[in-house]
């Protein structure tokens, strides 16, 4: 049995925005959208404000599942989610 981990998108009102299986694609449409603003962009997860990167996200959700992270702004807020495909 396989191990496959999804991420879904979704923006400000909670809209499902789509699926990805690459953690890379995710992250670079997360800033797209978020980065709508005149403001900095911030990764929240568990509580903790950083700044947002791929090497960073990809060490939270290392080891985790159905866990999120939230991309902020002054203007938008994305979240991604984590899960696993279940058989």
């Amino acid at each position: 049995m396989t191990k496959i981990y999804t991420y879904c998108l979704f923006n400000t009102v909670g809209e499902f925005l789509g699926v990805y299986s690459s953690l890379r694609s995710i992250h670079r449409d997360a800033l797209k959208l978020s980065n709508r603003a005149s403001s900095s962009v911030y990764m929240i997860a568990d509580g903790v404000v950083l700044s947002p990167s791929l090497t960073g996200l990809r060490n939270f959700f290392k080891g985790k599942c159905d866990i999120e992270v939230v991309y902020r702004t002054s203007a938008a807020s994305i979240r991604i989610l984590k899960t696993k495909l279940k058989e």
